[in-house]
């Protein structure tokens, strides 16, 4: 008997998915195609005992994933948010939280900064200084600590499902944890189910909120490529740039060193940070490199 459910948990060639009935079965996907993510609504048919296998994806409303030349990495599908934790310590990178905002924006998801260990005032002035730009974009920072009050954070995930993200270190599983006390334990089940300890940092996984909404806890990433994006979509993924569009003198510009270029004019006048426009001409390089190379130039 078919049925429908979402996906909670995806490791390897299993997939932990809950039915829209209540029951957590561990499937397989029909066939050796492995495309589905964390978030995802399948239909699904149990083959045993607590066990079932995926006959078909169902819509996706949304879908983050990060790619290079050669190969795509699903993260999460159908959040509605993204979650970028960061931290005093270790110190975090703007980049990869540049790199994020592209992914997020190109699915047209909220976003919400929280900066962890707020609670280390020496590191503090330094972490704030690199949030500051993005402040100023219009993006929220939330300041805590996941080992104090996590209130504030909850408040902003109910009815929400939110995908955290964040370079290893920053603290994301801590504050799993801190929101759904639960959560361990249910990531040792797992683990013993895979006669593995290690899938802490190896999975995605979504966790219910009690007051409504789910959070999507993701492996710590030191990278984050964005080759799936093509120009005019990496371009529009920074939010600042968009005023600015099509305003330059050439309909072709690549706002590099063109003369008429709106991008650069806004540096100029402050509505664009220098190091902004720098990342997405690296981001731009990358995407241009990726697809010569897929291409075999």
């Amino acid at each position: 008997m078919k049925q429908t459910g979402t996906l909670t948990a995806a490791f390897g060639r299993q997939y932990e998915v809950r039915t829209d009935g209540g029951e957590t079965l561990l499937c397989v996907p029909r066939g050796k195609k492995r495309l589905f993510a964390c978030g995802d609504r399948v239909q699904l048919a149990p083959t045993g005992p607590g066990q079932g296998v995926i006959e078909k994806l169902l819509e996706r409303q949304s879908l983050l994933y990060r790619s290079d030349a050669w190969r795509q990495k699903l993260i999460a599908a159908n959040a509605t948010q993204v979650v970028m934790v960061v931290a005093t310590e270790p110190s975090f990178s703007d980049e990869f939280i540049s790199r994020c905002l592209c992914a997020a924006e190109s699915q047209h998801l909220k976003v919400l900064i929280v900066l962890n260990k707020a609670d280390i005032p020496a590191s503090l002035p330094h972490a704030r200084a690199l949030l500051a730009p993005f402040v100023e974009m219009g993006y929220p920072v939330l300041e805590l600590s996941a080992l104090g009050d996590v209130t504030p954070l909850r408040a902003r995930l109910i009815g929400e499902t939110s995908l955290l993200v964040g370079q290893s270190g920053m603290g994301k599983s801590t504050l799993t944890n801190a929101l759904i006390p639960e959560a361990g334990a249910q990531t040792r089940e797992i683990s013993e189910v895979l006669d593995t300890g290690k899938h802490t940092t190896t999975f995605a996984r979504l966790y219910d909120l009690p007051e409504g909404g789910g959070i999507i806890d993701s492996p710590g990433m030191q990278t984050f490529g964005l080759v799936h994006l093509d120009i005019p979509a990496l371009e529009a993924s920074f939010v600042e740039f968009r005023p600015h569009l099509g305003n330059c003198r050439f309909r072709d510009c690549h706002h590099d060193a063109e003369p008429g270029c709106a991008l650069h004019a806004a540096v100029d006048a402050g509505q664009i940070t220098p190091r902004r426009l720098q990342q997405y001409h690296q981001f731009r390089s990358e995407c241009e490199m990726a697809k010569k190379q897929v291409q075999g130039w």
